[in-house]
C-alpha cells in the first residue's frame, strides 16, 4: 500500500534522532519578559499563544502533504517552561541518558542557562505546586505512596468530536462574540472574567487560523522555486487546503485532515497536556468527506490511503516531551500516546464501522508506526469481520490496536450520569481511559500505590524504607486478633492517603484555573463558549478527575496469603510475617516458595483469592467515587499503570504474595506475572468479577504465543474469548503475541531486534528502547499457549 513518497516520509520519520528545541520556551519567555502584568491571566495565556503562532519556525519537508509540526522540524521536541522548567542537569541527562534520550545541542544549554531558568525559577507550575503542598503530602508523594500528573504537565486525555468538521474557528469565533454580547453585567457578578475568558478564546481562534495562513504562504513561496511540475501543483494544493482551514469549515477528506491536525498542533503548542490531544472517532468523523469525494471523482482509495497515511506520520513525528523527577522513571517512552478509536456505534446505536475502519487497519498493519496509537472499539452490533481484521493485524506481534468493549464504556458513562447522545459519541484516549468526546475534561491526578499502602499499615504507619512515620498509627500487629482487624486498618490507612492525595488535587486543580487556563482547547470542548469558562475551571459539561489505583492482583494475592497462612493456617503470627519480610526473606527461600507456589492466586478463576479482588475495589470504589472536584465533577477510580508498577515496585519492600523488595508490581488488572497458571479463560473469568462499569477504564494485558492465533481456526477462538470477556462487562484487554524467547534473544543482542515492537501497558513500545527491568517485566508475564 505505501507508495515511493510514503516510503521516504516513514524512514525520515524512523531516521530522525528526537532532540530538544528551546524556540517555544524562548518564545514564551520573551513574551513573558515583555508583557508581565499588562493583560489578564486568560489573555495572557492567549496572546502568548498568538504569539507563538506567530513566531515559531514553521516546516514543510520534502513530499510532504500534511503541514505544520510540533517544533521547527520532525522530532524536535517543544519545552514547556511555564508548567516545569528543566534543569541544567535534566538536560544533561536527557542528551546522555542510554535509552529514550534527547539530543541537546550547545545552544539550547546556552538560552536555557541565560534566558529561560533564570525567569521561570520559582514561577513554574511545578515549583508552585510543591510550594503549596503539605508536609503530609510531599511525605506520601516522596515515599510512593502516589504520583501528580499536573505536577509537570497539563490536564490532558483530551478528545475532539465531529464539531470541527462542519465549523471553522471563525464560525467559533462570532460564537464567542454573541456568548460575550449576552452577559448581563447586573445578574453575573463573574461576568468580567467571564469577559477575560471569552476575549481569550477570541484571540485563540484567530493564533491558528494566522499559523494556517503562514503554512499557506509558506507552501506557496515554496510553489514558485519548484521545478518538478507535480510537487508545485501540490505546494499550490497545500496553500489552498491552509487558506481554507482552520478559518473556514472543511470541503473535503484532505481539508479535513489538515484542519484537525492544526487543532492537534495548537492544542499540544498552547500546553503540554497530559497526554497528547487525540482525534476520536477518525473514521466515522471522516466517511462524509470521504463519501462525498469518491462520489465526485476528487479522490479515490489510493489517494485516501495516501493522505492517512501522511496524517500517521505526523504523529510519529512527534516524541512526548521530556518529562523530569520521579515522572520520568513512570513512563520512560517517546510515545504521546494520542489514540485513535474505530468503530464503535454510532449515535442511533448501530454499527459505527465502515470502509474507513477497515483502510486504517490497513494501513496500521502495513507502517507499523509506534504512534498513533490505535483502538477497536467492540459492540455487541460489529460485525465479525470488523473484529477478526483487527486480531489479523495484532498476530502480526505490534500490540496494537488495543480492543475495547463499547457496550461496557456507554454504560460506564452513563453511570457517571452523561446522556445516552454523549456517551455513544464517547470512547477512549490516552491509555484505557474513557470520556465523553469533545465535551469533558477528564483529568487524570496521577497513580496510587495499593501494595505500600499494606506495607504502612503493616508497619503502623511508617514507612520501612525511611524509617519516618507517614501514616495512620493504624495499630500494632498483635492487636489484629482476626483477618477483618487487619483489613480495617488497611482500609483506615488508604482513607488517609486518599484524603492527602484529593486535598493536593483540589489546591492543583485552583492553581491551574487561575495561573493555567486554556483559551484554545476551550474554545473546542463543549460548554466552555457557553459558559464563559476555560477548560481547566469547569468549562467542560462534565468535569471528572480520575485517581489511578496500582497493584490490584499484587495486593489481592498479598490478602488472600496473609489470610491463609496467618488467619486459617496460623503457621505464623503477623508479626513474625512482617519481620520476614522487612529482611527480604533472607534465610526463609522455602517460605517465600510457599507463598509463590500454594497460596490462592488471582487470575485462576479462584474464588478464594478473586473475593479478595472484588473486596478491595469494592472499598477504593466506595472512598473515591463520587467525591467532588473543584471544578463541579467528580472523582472516578482507573485501574492503570502506564509503568508506575515499575516504579511503585521499586520503593516497596517485599511483601506477603512472596514478592522481593524492589521488583514490579501486577500492572493494570493483570495477575502478578507469572500467577496465572490455568489458561486465558480463567484470567478473563477473575477479571470479569471486578465491577468494570464502576471504573473509567481498566487495562488488562495478555501474552500469547504466535502458534495460538495461528490460522483462521486460531483467529475464530480468540474472537469468541473476546466476546465471551465483553459480554460479562470486560472494559478492554490487549495482545502481545510474541514467544518469551525472541524477547530474550533481543535483550542478548538488540541490534538484530531493534524494530521489535510490544505491548507495554496501554501503549506499544520498541523492546529495545525499554528498560531492563520493563523488559524483565514482559517477559515474566504468563505466556499463553493454549486456549
Amino acid at each position: 500500500m505505501m507508495n515511493n513518497r510514503i516510503k521516504r516520509l516513514r524512514q525520515k520519520s524512523l531516521d530522525s534522532k528526537p532532540s530538544i528545541s528551546p524556540e517555544r520556551a524562548f518564545l514564551v519567555t520573551r513574551f513573558y519578559q515583555e508583557n508581565e502584568g499588562r493583560y489578564s491571566v486568560p489573555v495572557m495565556r492567549a496572546k502568548a499563544f498568538y504569539y507563538l503562532c506567530e513566531h515559531k519556525t514553521i516546516y514543510l519537508g520534502e513530499d510532504e502533504l500534511i503541514a505544520g509540526e510540533r517544533g521547527p522540524a520532525p522530532k524536535a521536541t517543544p519545552t514547556y517552561p511555564e508548567l516545569t522548567c528543566h534543569s541544567l542537569n535534566d538536560l544533561k541527562i536527557l542528551d546522555c541518558r542510554e535509552k529514550i534520550s534527547y539530543k541537546v545541542d550547545k545552544a539550547c544549554f546556552d538560552i536555557y542557562e541565560k534566558e529561560i531558568i533564570p525567569y521561570w525559577r520559582d514561577r513554574s507550575m511545578r515549583d508552585r505546586i510543591f510550594r503549596e503542598m503539605s508536609p503530609a503530602w510531599i511525605n506520601a508523594y516522596k515515599a510512593g505512596i502516589f504520583t501528580e500528573f499536573m505536577e509537570q504537565r497539563a490536564p490532558g486525555h483530551t478528545v475532539l468530536d465531529d464539531k470541527i468538521y462542519y465549523k471553522g474557528m471563525l464560525d467559533f469565533k462570532r460564537e464567542i462574540i454573541n456568548t460575550k454580547k449576552k452577559l448581563n453585567i447586573q445578574n453575573d457578578p463573574q461576568v468580567q472574567s467571564r469577559r477575560e475568558q471569552l476575549d481569550a478564546m477570541a484571540i485563540a481562534c484567530e493564533a491558528v487560523i494566522l499559523f494556517a495562513h503562514r503554512h499557506a504562504e509558506l507552501a506557496r513561496n515554496l510553489a514558485v522555486n519548484e521545478s518538478c511540475e507535480k510537487r508545485k501543483k501540490e505546494l499550490l494544493k497545500i496553500g489552498e487546503v491552509c487558506m481554507n482551514v482552520p478559518a473556514h469549515a472543511p470541503h473535503s477528506f484532505y481539508e479535513a485532515l489538515q484542519y484537525y491536525w492544526f487543532c492537534h498542533l495548537a492544542v499540544i503548542t498552547e500546553l503540554n497536556g497530559w497526554d497528547a490531544f487525540n482525534p476520536g472517532h477518525l473514521d466515522q468523523h471522516l466517511l462524509p468527506f470521504y463519501e462525498k469525494d469518491i462520489s465526485t471523482g476528487i479522490l479515490d482509495n489510493e489517494k485516501a490511503c495516501e493522505l492517512l497515511q501522511a496524517f500517521f506520520i505526523k504523529f510519529n513525528n512527534h516524541p512526548a516531551p521530556p518529562k523530569v523527577g520521579v515522572t520520568a522513571e513512570e513512563s520512560g517512552t517517546y510515545t504521546d500516546f494520542a489514540n485513535i478509536n474505530l468503530g464503535g456505534i454510532l449515535s442511533n446505536g448501530s454499527d459505527g464501522s465502515n470502509i474507513l475502519s477497515h483502510l486504517i487497519l490497513d494501513i496500521i498493519d502495513e507502517m507499523h508506526l509506534l504512534q498513533p496509537s490505535s483502538n477497536v472499539q467492540i459492540s455487541r452490533k460489529s460485525p465479525n469481520q470488523f473484529l477478526t481484521h483487527a486480531l489479523k493485524v495484532i498476530r502480526n506481534g505490534y500490540g496494537f490496536p488495543s480492543i475495547f468493549n463499547t457496550d461496557a464504556v456507554v454504560q460506564e458513562q452513563l453511570r457517571q450520569g452523561k446522556t445516552l447522545e454523549d456517551a455513544r459519541a464517547g470512547g477512549c484516549s490516552g491509555c484505557v481511559e474513557t470520556g465523553a468526546f469533545g465535551k469533558e475534561a477528564y483529568i487524570l491526578t496521577g497513580y496510587f500505590n495499593l501494595v505500600k499502602i499494606l506495607e504502612i499499615t503493616l508497619n503502623n504507619g511508617i514507612d520501612p524504607g525511611s524509617g519516618r512515620k507517614i501514616g495512620l498509627a493504624s495499630g500494632k500487629l498483635s492487636s489484629f486478633n482476626s483477618f477483618n482487624d487487619l483489613y480495617n486498618a488497611f482500609h483506615r490507612q488508604l482513607k488517609h492517603f486518599l484524603d492527602i492525595k484529593m486535598d493536593g488535587n483540589h489546591i492543583i486543580e485552583q492553581m491551574y484555573a487561575c495561573y493555567m487556563p486554556a483559551p484554545f482547547l476551550s474554545v473546542i470542548i463543549d460548554d466552555c463558549i457557553k459558559k464563559g469558562l476555560d477548560y481547566n475551571a469547569g468549562g467542560a459539561r462534565y468535569n471528572n478527575n480520575f485517581i489511578q489505583l496500582v497493584g490490584i492482583g499484587s495486593i489481592t494475592d498479598c490478602f488472600a496469603s496473609i489470610k491463609k497462612l496467618v488467619y486459617d493456617e496460623k503457621a505464623l503470627t503477623l508479626a513474625e510475617l512482617n519481620e520476614i519480610l522487612l529482611e527480604n526473606f533472607n534465610g526463609y527461600e522455602v517460605l517465600r516458595q510457599k507463598l509463590i507456589n500454594k497460596m490462592p492466586k488471582y487470575g485462576n478463576d479462584n474464588s478464594e483469592a478473586d473475593n479478595f479482588m472484588v473486596r478491595i475495589f469494592r472499598t477504593c470504589f466506595n472512598e473515591i467515587d463520587g467525591r467532588p472536584n473543584s471544578k463541579g465533577g467528580y472523582y472516578r477510580v482507573e485501574m492503570l499503570p502506564t509503568t508506575c508498577h515499575i516504579y511503585f515496585g521499586s520503593v516497596t519492600g517485599a511483601m506477603p504474595d512472596g514478592r522481593l523488595a524492589g521488583k514490579p508490581l501486577s500492572e493494570g488488572i493483570s495477575p502478578v506475572q507469572g500467577a496465572d497458571r490455568n489458561g486465558p479463560t480463567a484470567v478473563l473469568q477473575s477479571a470479569a468479577k471486578m465491577d468494570h462499569i464502576k471504573t473509567g477504564g481498566t487495562l488488562l494485558n495478555m501474552k500469547f504465543s504466535p502458534e495460538l492465533v495461528d490460522g483462521d481456526a486460531g483467529i475464530d477462538k480468540w474472537a469468541h474469548l473476546i466476546r465471551s470477556y465483553f459480554s460479562m462487562d470486560g472494559h478492554h484487554v490487549q495482545f502481545n503475541i510474541i514467544d518469551a524467547g525472541t524477547l530474550k534473544a533481543a535483550q542478548t543482542d538488540p541490534e538484530l531486534h531493534r524494530n521489535l515492537i510490544v505491548r507495554v501497558a496501554g501503549y506499544s513500545d520498541y523492546f529495545c528502547d525499554l528498560t531492563r527491568e520493563l523488559q524483565d517485566e514482559i517477559i515474566s508475564r504468563t505466556e499463553h499457549i493454549t486456549l
